[in-house]
């Protein structure tokens, strides 16, 4: 089931929509980094990108954060830096939300919103994942405007990540959009190794200082195969 969301466009995304739908489920592969942080109450408090209605539920013992690059998926390659501040109360559970996420491709904008309730945003990516151990990334929006700038890296032997290891409870986000509340459980299956923030930089206009929080653990999976499932969707109530 979709519901098609208004595309307003804030300063950083393509207004040239592309006429490409994709209904879910989706199939996706890649790479990328998943990084759990401490973060400040202060700058969670002052986020302006959580929902209005949300922000007074929030708990945030920890919160994480993912850079993305899909090699593959069912409107092409693209690339992803996202936030979740924690969990909400949503209408019958506390579930993970993503609040702020930028990508690279309007087509992904364009289905993530309609899809998932995702709230995504597009800007250009510069990204470099080698096999050197250290990666990086610049996202930058159409007036120039720095977003982000991240340097991290990875290290040892490449370990499973089967799904059934994390709860789905973990593992289940619900997002509201347009009225609507979105509730999916992801899944993951891929191969993953150690790794850590060397230097970051983020410009708060557009993306949460996540450089004021503390790297708890960080992640690098090396290759991933992910299911974005069809979601179950609901008036919202809050």
């Amino acid at each position: 089931m979709t519901a098609l969301a208004s595309l307003n466009t804030p300063s950083c995304d393509n207004t040239d929509l592309p006429d490409v739908l994709a209904p879910a489920p989706w199939t996706l592969t890649g790479q990328g980094y998943l990084i759990a942080l401490k973060m400040p109450e202060d700058v969670l408090d002052s986020c302006t990108f959580t929902p209005s209605s949300l922000r007074k539920s929030r708990r945030s013992k920890l919160s994480l954060a993912m850079l993305v690059n899909y090699d593959s998926s069912p409107v092409g390659p693209y690339q992803e830096l996202l936030f979740i501040p924690g969990s909400f109360q949503f209408n019958d559970a506390r579930r993970a939300s993503i609040s702020r996420i930028y990508v690279s491709s309007q087509a992904s904008v364009t289905n993530g919103r309609s899809n998932w309730g995702i709230p995504k945003d597009r800007c250009d990516f510069e990204i470099n994942f080698n096999d050197s151990g250290t990666d990086s990334a610049r996202l930058t929006a159409d007036n120039g405007d720095m977003i982000a700038e991240l340097v991290l890296s990875s290290m040892g032997p490449k370990l499973p990540l089967p799904t059934n290891l994390v709860p789905k409870a973990i593992r289940t986000l619900s997002q509201v959009w347009e009225g609507l509340e979105y509730t999916l459980t992801p899944s993951t299956t891929g191969h993953g190794k150690w790794a850590k923030v060397i230097d970051w930089k983020f410009n708060s206009d557009y993306f949460p200082d996540l450089a004021k929080g503390r790297c708890i653990a960080a992640i690098k999976i090396t290759d991933f195969t992910m299911i974005f499932p069809e979601p179950r969707i609901q008036s919202w109530r809050g």
